[in-house]
């Protein structure tokens, strides 16, 4: 399963993950201390970090932190390397439409590297400041990064933060708090016209799934991904909760028998592929989720798409909303 995709696996298993992937975290306003001309103290898993004031050689790690930075006007000298929906040189649509239109150079690109940071190219950014404020980052690293520079990672469990509270915690970092809290309004006016444009939403049961390699997975209302269908008017479905394992803190497994028990007005899929979408509603498997069978799936098809709000970003929100609630009305009817 790719790493967007597992967003929601691999992230929260361990780092990589989770594509398809809000847990309750400690918002930057209320963890963090110091002005933007003294700079900040920003509390996390590992700690705290004291930011110098108004950084400007920005790396960042991760998912979130590049469209953060980017949407509150710095452009990071290094940026991860995105080899699931990114183009060849690893760089996301959104990203680099941003980019483009800031008129900016474009950022080193670190080596694509999972289970490591790439610590060297990391330095040779001569960062001021590392964000890893939604990554998988483990106390080890946390530390070798620090030697390089500050580094600000996820205030509570790997993969987890909320992304509004991403935005809000670079926004403390780059002493940028209020212009985060404009670029939060901002977005949370263009969810809200689509609530409002879709009375349709309201109440209605939903639960975010993916099927791939042969394993199903089931994303709890606690995943970033499942919690922006909630400011859209959709409610978890109760079966999400009655079927949990308790394997996963974010998604769990489900085996193929049990999927006729999965009730909810509309099944949220996230297909990699067209074809994967197709077996979704084909396969005998699968086809016996209640929502399936009565033509209520909702595919979100395609690497960049499922990215684009698995978690959403400062970024890359504005760019998917328009599919995401066009995929999601199409399921409703």
């Amino acid at each position: 399963m790719p790493r967007r995709m597992k967003l929601a696996a691999l992230a929260a298993t361990t780092l990589t993950a989770a594509l398809l992937l809000a847990g309750c975290s400690t918002a930057a306003s209320d963890s963090s201390t110091g002005s933007a001309s003294a700079g900040a103290t920003i509390e996390h898993a590992f700690g705290e970090t004291t930011v110098p004031a108004n950084p400007k050689n920005v790396v960042t790690l991760g998912w979130g932190s590049t469209d953060a930075s980017i949407a509150l006007g710095v452009i990071p000298v290094a940026i991860p390397f995105d080899s699931y929906a990114g183009d060849k040189d690893g760089v996301l649509p959104w990203v680099k439409d941003a980019i483009e239109k800031d008129g900016a150079a474009m950022p080193t690109i670190l080596p694509d590297s999972p289970d490591e940071p790439p610590y060297e190219a990391i330095a040779a950014a001569d960062p001021d400041v590392i964000l890893a404020v939604y990554s998988g980052v483990t106390e080890e690293q946390y530390k070798k990064l620090s030697e390089i520079a500050p580094t600000v990672a996820y205030p509570d469990q790997a993969w987890s933060t909320p992304w509004r509270d991403v935005v809000t915690t670079v926004g403390t970092a780059l002493g940028k708090s209020d212009e985060a809290k404009t670029v939060l309004s901002d977005i949370d006016a263009q969810i809200a016209q689509k609530a409002s444009e879709h009375p349709e939403f309201k109440g209605k049961t939903l639960a975010a799934v993916a099927d791939s390699s042969g394993t199903f997975y089931v994303y709890k209302k606690n995943d970033p991904r499942v919690g922006f269908m909630f400011d859209l008017g959709f409610t978890n479905a109760p079966a999400v909760d009655d079927l949990s394992n308790g394997d996963g803190t974010f998604f769990y497994t489900l085996s193929y028998e049990q999927l006729d028990k999965l009730q909810a007005d509309v099944v949220l899929n996230y297909a990699t592929t067209q074809a994967d979408a197709d077996a979704f509603t084909s396969s005998p498997q699968t086809s016996v989720i209640p929502a399936v069978a009565a033509g209520h799936a909702a595919q979100l098809v395609g690497a960049q798409n499922i990215s684009a709000v698995s978690p959403p970003t400062a970024l890359s929100l504005p760019w998917g909303l328009d599919n995401l609630v066009d995929t999601l009305t199409a399921a409703v009817k």
